[in-house]
């Protein structure tokens, strides 16, 4: 996929997300938003702005598995291999939640939501981070995800902290979403 990289402004929402704010970004399909995943605040400020329930979970982005390393211990290699077979793409993995996530991340659940993006501008927003972060369509539950920017500050406006400026990918669905104990696909892709 080649989509131009403002680097000035994944830096610019790199920062925001370090800060607790609430960030925007372009993904493999939709705009998503972000937060830190350790920043109980601002992964509440986050479900607010979805009017989203903790109960559903949310998933967690990286530019690699290294960076989802501490999500993934003490995983066997034969599940490490089934994971890196379908990443950097559109596959999200319902992962055993090894206690590293808190329940503002798993929601009501016992495994935690991961996936290795192959959106090159994402790619960067983790780098830049430098870790994971919380993804979650840019839209109020119930409504379309955001597939612009205007979109997103129409839902949004000075609600979020960053935009990072950027087209999403040439997907039209959503990530799918698979579980690594059942191999049950709970949304396809």
């Amino acid at each position: 996929m080649t989509v131009p990289v403002d680097l000035s402004g994944v830096e610019r929402a790199a920062r925001a997300a370090k800060a607790g704010g609430v960030i925007a970004y372009p993904t493999e399909a939709v705009w998503g938003l972000g937060v830190d995943p350790d920043n109980e605040s601002a992964i509440r400020r986050l479900l607010e702005l979805k009017s989203r329930p903790r109960a559903k979970g949310l998933i967690l982005i990286a530019a690699s598995a290294a960076q989802l390393e501490p999500w993934l211990a003490p995983l066997a290699q034969s599940d490490r291999d089934q994971l890196l077979n379908t990443w950097p793409g559109p596959v999200t993995w319902l992962v055993p939640n090894n206690g590293h996530a808190s329940h503002w991340v798993t929601g009501d659940f016992d495994t935690v939501a991961l996936r290795v993006t192959d959106h090159p501008l994402a790619q960067a927003l983790c780098l830049a981070f430098g870790g994971p972060l919380i993804s979650t369509s840019a839209n109020p539950q119930g409504l379309e995800p955001a597939r612009t920017s205007v979109q997103v500050q129409h839902y949004f406006g000075d609600q979020i902290q960053a935009l990072a400026p950027g087209q999403v990918g040439a997907r039209t669905q959503p990530s799918e979403i698979r579980d690594l104990q059942t191999g049950r696909i709970h949304r396809p892709g």
